[in-house]
């Protein structure tokens, strides 16, 4: 499960006023939930795009900091994709992600990458180096 945050001064209830349509629109309908970090996230067992065989998103909320958005994709293996030739639909995934992402945090793929750069880089700095 990846967690996702939010662009500087903006929140996540604000963007997504209803995050169970949300996920609907971007993945299909939701047919369960799950706990996760003591947030309940919605579930997608068979997603719109064939590639996806399930999805788990939603808000993880914290009591002394902002909520995140977290995303979980479980896809089909590429090779079984390829061979059913659904090209268009491999595409289609990577924009559905990707809008979905930028829908909920505000943030471009280049930023959210930046971003888990960083975060890495924090954590392997040694704990006595500032």
């Amino acid at each position: 499960m990846r967690e996702y945050k939010m662009r500087r001064g903006e929140y996540l209830d604000e963007r997504v006023e209803d995050m169970e349509s949300f996920v609907e629109e971007h993945f299909g309908p939701v047919t369960a939930t799950e706990t996760y970090n003591d947030s309940e996230l919605l579930v997608v067992e068979e997603p719109d795009n064939p590639v996806f065989d399930r999805v788990t998103a939603g808000a993880v909320e914290y009591s002394n900091k902002k909520d995140k958005l977290a995303l979980d994709i479980e896809e089909r293996p590429a090779e079984e994709v390829i061979q059913e030739g659904q090209f268009d639909a491999a595409e289609d995934a990577v924009s559905v992600k990707n809008d979905f992402l930028e829908g909920g945090t505000g943030r471009d793929a280049k930023s959210r990458r930046e971003s888990m750069k960083n975060k890495v880089e924090d954590d392997e700095s040694p704990d006595n180096v500032a």
